[in-house]
């Protein structure tokens, strides 16, 4: 282990020596020379850069997903360390993973919204990449500014903006795109426009319609998988004095044919309904001259509805079957900061609000209730406060401390009748600190404690789990008596950052940190299925409980590093995780291979056309108990090319984006997943954006 992380480490500092911020971009989408360092809202609730935050924290935007040509959420984050998704190819089924946590652990928002829609098989969140601006994955302990599921991090989708279609001095914009890609016969359209109704007024409206097929795997074999996918976004945006005020619908919808579990290879086919609205009124008073207040209200309304009808009989119910899931998710945030200034060099903004939001889910068989999915509600309500206090050149320029301390209250309240009500109030406190004593080098660490709430379907689902004909029931217990789990993470790392390496205008930068997490109370799935000589079929029942685990520990460490020219662009990415829990010694948590991601590409600016090669090394898995999850290494390869016309050309405003993943056509699988992953695939997007 210390071998690979020397390595690894060695590596990426060569790479970062001779490292890809976020370039600047017009509304046209041509690309300017100048390159501007990502900026982090999330990870603070305050803008900062992201290589300045002490700890580890993700922004992509729209210029690098439109590179990937994503159609999943899977394929928008696939570079990001630390990060993966379980549940295999099916985006219905994807789960994102952070740091070894996954499900209720990972806060998923969509424009502040939260996203806490959670089922055993199927996914969290649904929103159509098209319609996103930037993506931001703060990876770590969270609780302190979010609350419950901050174990793992918080990932925040963001959706565009008029800003993004309208160029300056102009009052409409509209982009249009179609794609295809060959592995499950895509294809994706969609139109968005923009209007500037008066200088302080706007409105944003969109469509987006993808029909795909079976997944053709790496294996050869075809995995069921027939979407058809309508998306539907709506902004409208007003402002007076410094107040503003923001209205938005975001609805996704899928109608899929595949197997009742989304994450499996079986044969018992359903027609799947997905309903996902996401509603939010949210309101802001910036003046610029006020240093008390800088407001941020939010209103929102999140209404997920899954609905299955059986279309055979090998499944669990018999053809025809209907079965629901519904969850309905209402919430409220007020954040303000305070920006107090205390000497020429010293100064403190010190962010802090409240939030409430309420959960209610509620499952159907046929009109009855569904087995495994409860009618259940819980309540939540915080307050919280945070302060980042900044040393500026202490010991010359650019040299200085950010100290982030933090502190969060948080009770909540779940209940189901028949069962008793699960309350407790948690205390999430966090401090992290960064020093930079030389102009180049950045050191940081952090400590924080977080805590995640039992969801509903961990307190009380019943009913019967599956069924082997001939051999016996495995059936639900509920336990209304679980306890949130905790953990305390400790995290340190340090960070370079270098200017005009090589030429002049050109950044090179490595960052990287090891962490250390102890847990309580884990929430872990117990499944308990006997067999002979224990019991003899018919009558081998067996249960199915959410337990807490005592005690638990998570360990891993990430790397990353940038090189970003005119002219060319190179970087690196590594992850190493391990958990167990520490009672048993057996293996706990998503955990993952080894894995180094390299990205290189080869820009002519004076063309507008960018080149690129990504490369996947993931290293043997054999960290599980289980010989069924132990994965042999791959290589994954991936290219792409992209172009748009310039200004002055003819074509202006259009750009075209060719690309093949998995170019090899690895049959590979990842850990956690019972299906190959997608073979060989073109891909090929166009799309056409004007101002006027």
């Amino acid at each position: 282990m210390l071998a690979r992380w020397v390595v690894a480490m060695a590596f990426v500092g060569v790479l970062a020596l001779v490292g890809s911020p976020v370039r600047a971009q017009s509304a046209a989408g041509t690309e300017t020379a100048e390159s501007l360092a990502p900026i982090s809202v999330t990870a603070t609730r305050n803008p900062i850069e992201s290589f300045d935050y002490p700890g580890m924290v993700s922004v992509i935007g729209r210029d690098e997903m439109n590179r990937n040509q994503p159609s999943t959420l899977d394929e928008l984050l696939r570079d990001v360390p630390g990060i993966t998704f379980t549940g295999g190819p099916r985006r219905t089924g994807e789960v994102p993973a952070i740091r070894g946590f996954s499900g209720a652990d990972v806060i998923l928002m969509l424009d502040g919204a939260r996203q806490n829609f959670s089922s055993g098989h199927d996914g969290r969140i649904f929103v159509d990449p098209f319609f996103l601006r930037q993506a931001e994955v703060v990876r770590g302990s969270s609780s302190a500014l979010y609350g419950s599921g901050g174990t793992g991090g918080v990932m925040e989708f963001r959706t565009l903006e008029a800003g993004d279609l309208i160029g300056a001095g102009k009052d409409y914009g509209v982009e249009i795109g179609t794609g295809l890609q060959s592995v499950n016969d895509e294809w994706a359209n969609g139109v968005v426009g923009a209007m500037r109704f008066n200088p302080a007024t706007t409105a944003l409206g969109g469509l987006v319609l993808r029909n795909s097929g079976s997944i053709r795997l790496g294996s050869e074999a075809d995995l069921l998988s027939d979407d058809d996918i309508l998306s539907g976004l709506f902004k409208a945006r007003t402002g007076w004095a410094h107040n503003s005020l923001e209205v938005s619908a975001n609805r996704f919808t899928n109608d899929a044919k595949e197997p009742n579990n989304g994450q499996s290879t079986g044969n018992d086919i359903v027609a799947k309904d997905i309903r996902s609205d996401t509603f939010r009124v949210a309101y802001g008073f910036k003046d610029p001259a006020n240093r008390w207040l800088d407001l941020d209200a939010l209103v929102y309304h999140v209404n997920i509805h899954e609905t299955e009808v059986r279309l055979d009989d090998n499944g669990e119910g018999p053809e025809g079957q209907v079965q629901e899931q519904l969850l309905t998710t209402s919430g409220l945030r007020v954040d303000n900061r305070t920006r107090l200034p205390v000497a020429d060099n010293i100064f403190t903004v010190l962010t802090y609000g409240v939030e409430g939001y309420r959960d209610e889910g509620e499952g159907r068989e046929d009109g009855g209730p569904r087995d495994g999915v409860p009618d259940a509600k819980a309540w939540f309500g915080a307050t919280f406060a945070q302060a980042q206090i900044e040393f500026e050149n202490l010991w010359g320029e650019g040299t200085g401390i950010t100290l982030l301390p933090g502190l969060r209250y948080d009770r909540y309240t779940s209940e189901s009748s028949g069962n008793s009500d699960n309350t407790s109030d948690e205390i999430s406190p966090k401090i992290a600190v960064q020093v930079r004593p030389v102009r180049p080098l950045s050191i940081f660490g952090s400590w924080a404690r977080a805590f995640r709430a039992p969801s509903l379907g961990e307190l009380y689902p019943s009913g019967t789990h599956f069924s082997i004909p001939g051999f016996g029931v495995n059936s639900f217990i509920p336990n209304p008596d679980l306890r949130p789990q905790t953990t305390d993470t400790f995290e340190a790392g340090l960070g370079l950052r270098f200017r005009d390496v090589l030429d002049g205008g050109d950044t090179a930068q490595v960052k990287g940190s090891h962490y250390w997490m102890t847990g309580k109370n884990f929430i872990d799935l117990v499944v308990i299925q006997p067999g002979p000589p224990a019991c003899f079929p018919p009558n081998c029942n067996g249960t199915t409980q959410s337990v807490n685990v005592a005690n638990a520990r998570l360990n891993g460490y990430e790397i990353e590093a940038n090189y970003d020219h005119s002219n060319y662009l190179l970087a690196a990415s590594f992850a190493h995780i391990d958990g167990e829990d520490e009672d048993t010694g057996e293996p706990l948590g998503v955990l993952t291979p080894d894995t180094l991601s390299l990205h290189a590409a080869y820009r002519i600016p004076q063309n507008r056309l960018q080149v690129g090669w990504r490369f996947v090394h993931a290293d043997d898995f054999t960290n599980t108990s289980d010989a069924s999850l132990r994965r042999e290494s791959y290589d994954l390869h991936h290219a792409y090319v992209q172009w748009r016309a310039g200004g002055e050309d003819s074509l202006a405003g259009l750009g075209v984006t060719f690309g093949i993943d998995n170019i090899f056509d690895k049959d590979y699988a990842r850990v956690a997943n019972s299906a190959s992953e997608p073979g060989r695939n073109f891909k090929v997007t166009v799309n056409y954006r004007t101002t006027w």
